[in-house]
């Protein structure tokens, strides 16, 4: 495939690590991949930086104080209240 078409299919990147491409594209980005090495590395990528990001995340809080004075500071006040 040309590079048009891999951006294209590559566009849809998002949705097929999500699990959630729609069945068709999903066959055809399979199909452009199992020809594509340059495609496959990029897929490979994000599927590991997804994955990295999920086993290592952790949720951490900006205590109360600290996130008021950063939104005072970038004149932001208006959405502490949301």
């Amino acid at each position: 495939m040309d590079n048009h078409n891999c951006r294209e299919l590559l566009g849809t990147l998002s949705d097929y690590i999500d699990g959630a491409l729609e069945a068709e594209l999903c066959a055809q980005l399979e199909q452009h991949l199992a020809s594509c090495e340059n495609c496959r590395v990029v897929v490979d990528t994000l599927h590991k930086t997804v994955s990295l990001y999920q086993t290592t995340a952790t949720k951490s809080s900006v205590p109360q104080g600290v996130r008021e004075r950063l939104f005072s500071r970038l004149e932001l006040e208006e959405f502490l209240k949301k």
